[in-house]
């Protein structure tokens, strides 16, 4: 296998899954990010190698370890997007999602994401990553991340995790038992595991608070849409093991857009270890009547249900 980084942009042209068009004909942030993971694979078998032939050959598996990305317009079903994905320095990659309006160019997306080799636990053997991929080799995900001091716990005799998560103020604690299909390799949770997880522990966070998704769409025609994202692996969450997922509001700006905070961890024995962490910025359009397409004023029932206002 030759491989050689090069400058040179890769092109994909593709379009958004079906099964992201929730409301209306818009496209929900996830398929965002599974069209960025597209182009990424893509770029990959340019450089003269692919994830599969990675594994087999070299037990190698690639993974996306961290996620910038804004999300300036919508996509809609039937968009044709072009994703363009170019080496920026390292393990760091730009990535971009184009569509065509009107016989304009918009950006639906621009970012950067982190991309690893890890030596997989599950693989028959390893060898060197070949040529000019070698500086992504990792021995696990842990030498990988970018999260300089992880919030790593220990627990105290007789505490659980749910003691020590759920007591923090505004918290939301979601726990998941992680599945197979969240999964690479036979083994770890993945980006796009926790991509899923985001996007859920943000609608169970909403219904909590008494402002479900379903409510506000039904009363006001509301829709929480993303328009930042920050996301990083820390260490691996194995297949199976409890999820302890916490979610918070951290701040609300401007009285259109609330900014959020989830942290994933895993209890083993004595120790709760983080496993991934992000930040996601929410405001609400409007799905709906003269004004849909537009962005809502946050009133002071959904500021109050954001921050934890119960009264």
């Amino acid at each position: 296998m030759t491989v050689t980084i090069t400058p040179r942009p890769t092109v994909v042209h593709t379009e958004p899954g079906y099964e992201g068009a929730n409301i209306r004909t818009w496209i929900g942030f996830k398929h965002f990010l599974y069209l960025v993971e597209q182009g990424v694979l893509r770029w990959l078998r340019d450089q003269g190698a692919s994830a599969g032939g990675l594994y087999l050959r070299h037990g190698l598996g690639l993974e996306i370890v961290e996620s910038s990305v804004q999300l300036p317009a919508v996509l809609e079903l039937d968009d044709e997007v072009r994703a363009e994905v170019t080496a920026a320095r390292d393990n760091l990659l730009s990535v971009r999602l184009v569509s065509t309006r009107d016989g304009q160019e918009v950006t639906a997306l621009r970012g950067r994401v982190r991309v690893a080799l890890v030596r997989e636990r599950t693989a028959e053997a390893h060898r060197r990553a070949p040529g000019g991929l070698g500086a992504l080799e990792v021995p696990d995900l842990a030498a990988a991340t970018t999260v300089s001091h992880p919030d790593h716990r220990s627990l105290a005799p007789g505490e659980t995790a749910e003691d020590v998560l759920g007591a923090e103020p505004g918290a939301h604690l979601w726990s998941w038992r992680a599945p197979y299909f969240y999964c690479h390799y036979s083994d770890r949770v993945q980006h796009s595991g926790f991509v899923r997880a985001l996007e859920e522990v943000v609608d169970r966070f909403l219904a909590d608070r008494g402002i479900s998704v379903g409510r506000l769409l039904t009363e006001r025609s509301w829709i929480p849409v993303v328009s930042r994202c920050h996301l990083q692996l820390v260490e691996a969450a194995r297949m199976e093991e409890t999820v302890h997922t916490v979610f918070t509001v951290t701040d609300i700006l401007r009285g259109m857009l609330f900014d959020g905070r989830m942290r994933c961890y895993v209890q083993r024995g004595d120790r709760l270890v983080q496993v991934a962490q992000a930040r996601i910025l929410h405001g609400y359009a409007i799905a709906a009547g003269t004004d849909a397409g537009g962005m809502a004023e946050l009133d002071d029932e959904v500021v109050a249900a954001l921050r934890g206002d119960r009264r």
